[in-house]
């Protein structure tokens, strides 16, 4: 299926390209989370209408992301978790936990934009974790996980 991109994804296009996608990504995904829309005439030709308009927004929306990112950048965050004698958790800490941390502190983060290379921490200790608050604003944050003897 071909769409039309009103925003910029990662790995497939920037805003107003036309890209060819499977029909599925294209149904379940891009179509409702608003980031595409078919590429038929009348779209590609309303797009068009409207470029300079969502060109703006998504300026704006960059331009958040980055003065969130400078304030996020270097930030630590300190999660206490039950772990046992050796420092290793009973559980784990996941992008959720992290996500919420972050909340808490007064940055609001979704548990999407948390990446943990590694998958979930499962140690204690310091942990360099990375926040996608926008496809070009990655920004690195240090998780201290604490350690409550149980």
């Amino acid at each position: 299926m071909q769409v039309i991109l009103l925003e910029k994804v990662v790995n497939l296009g920037n805003l107003g390209e036309v890209v060819r996608v499977k029909d599925g990504f294209a149904r379940n995904f891009l179509i409702p989370q608003r980031m595409a829309r078919r590429a038929t005439t009348s779209a590609v030709a309303e797009f068009e209408a409207k470029r300079v308009e969502l060109e703006k927004a998504a300026a704006v929306k960059l331009a958040a992301s980055q003065a969130q990112g400078e304030k996020l950048s270097g930030l630590t965050v300190q999660i206490s978790q039950k772990s046992g004698v050796d420092g290793r958790l009973f559980g784990s800490v996941t992008n959720f936990d992290i996500a919420e941390a972050l909340s808490k502190q007064g940055f609001p983060v979704e548990k999407a934009q948390v990446r943990l290379p590694q998958g979930p921490l499962k140690t204690v200790g310091d942990h360099a974790i990375s926040v996608a608050l926008h496809t070009d604003v990655v920004v690195e944050v240090t998780v201290s996980v604490l350690g409550e003897h149980a």
